[in-house]
């Protein structure tokens, strides 16, 4: 069955008990560290809430292996990861290539529905752009993003993962690719490469491995002016994860929304991931601002979200009695 699943900031036991409350089945986790333990911990955390911890997302220890300049101890770490993810039972690990960078917006208030505030980006505003997650800060980690190629990033992403890949399919663990946010084939002069559906066709056909994957960010997809029920139906069973999000615009200017106020038909959306027979974990992606959260981390505070549970376990249900 497809699974609901969230981020939680902050992960307080508040919010574990909300998200329960509103269904929730999966939590996912930020990279916790290479520390002994560190992954049961949060098994067990979840655990005491009726949760299990599906997934594995954000801040990993790949910013060098993405630049091609790690000296193995990111490699090790990112090998611990997924031995000490199967040990555990967390079978999805989520990662992207941006090298250099991250997603990026370039206001984090832009208006919404009631006067809701979401995150937007403007290409003309680039140099003021807010990269959201985490990315190297040293002047000499951006000088070598900057010259780098799409040639040569593909050559350190299959350096990664032909370490990896054989590692995770023993472990039974599932490497996700998320594309680049904004989609645009380079930001602040350095190159990316997963900013297309092409370049997702590409990464399949290098590696038809069970752990070689998509996670389908269909905001990221909508953006790049993909239909959305055709392209999960291109991908099919390579979805193995999903972002469930809406914006209006292009790469080049748009806007997050609410859920249920986007261009894309949610409800052709969720469809077409039962005809495909995805059956993975799905988490609301960014939500809006709403009152009272003035001081929460944009996309990320929690009203939104438990607006994007109901209204996704809504779409979940309807599409299963339809199916």
């Amino acid at each position: 069955m497809m699974r609901l699943a969230t981020v939680l900031t902050p992960v307080s036991d508040e919010n574990l008990q909300l998200a329960a409350q509103c269904g929730v089945n999966d939590l996912v986790i930020r990279y916790p560290g290479n520390q002994p333990g560190a992954i049961a911990q949060w098994v067990q955390r979840a655990g005491l809430h009726g949760l299990e911890v599906g997934v594995v997302e954000g801040y990993l220890p790949i910013e060098r292996l993405k630049l091609g300049i790690d000296d193995g101890s990111e490699l090790r770490a990112m090998k611990d990861l997924l031995r000490s993810m199967s040990d555990n039972s967390v079978g999805l690990l989520c990662y992207n290539f941006m090298a250099g960078t991250d997603w990026a917006r370039t206001r984090l208030d832009a208006p919404e529905r009631g006067g809701a505030k979401v995150t937007a980006f403007y290409l003309k505003d680039v140099e003021a752009s807010v990269m959201l997650g985490a990315r190297p800060s040293d002047e000499q980690h951006e000088q070598i993003a900057r010259s780098q190629t799409p040639q040569k990033l593909w050559e350190h992403l299959d350096r990664m993962l032909d370490q990896l890949l054989p590692i995770a399919e023993s472990c039974g663990v599932t490497m996700a690719m998320h594309p680049d946010d904004p989609p645009l084939a380079s930001l602040l002069e350095k190159p990316r490469i997963m900013h297309s559906v092409e370049c997702f066709d590409r990464l399949l056909q290098r590696y038809d491995s069970p752990s070689n994957a998509i996670c389908f960010c269909q905001g990221t997809f909508a953006t790049m002016g993909c239909d959305i029920p055709s392209t999960i139906h291109r991908f099919g069973s390579r979805i193995r994860y999903v972002h469930f999000r809406d914006v209006r615009g292009t790469p080049e200017a748009f806007e997050e929304t609410f859920h249920d106020n986007g261009p894309t038909d949610m409800v052709a959306a969720m469809r077409a991931l039962r005809e495909v027979g995805f059956e993975g974990p799905m988490r609301p992606d960014h939500v809006p601002q709403m009152v009272g959260e003035e001081d929460g981390e944009p996309g990320y505070t929690m009203l939104g979200r438990l607006f994007a549970y109901g209204y996704m376990r809504g779409l979940m249900q309807a599409t299963q009695a339809s199916r």
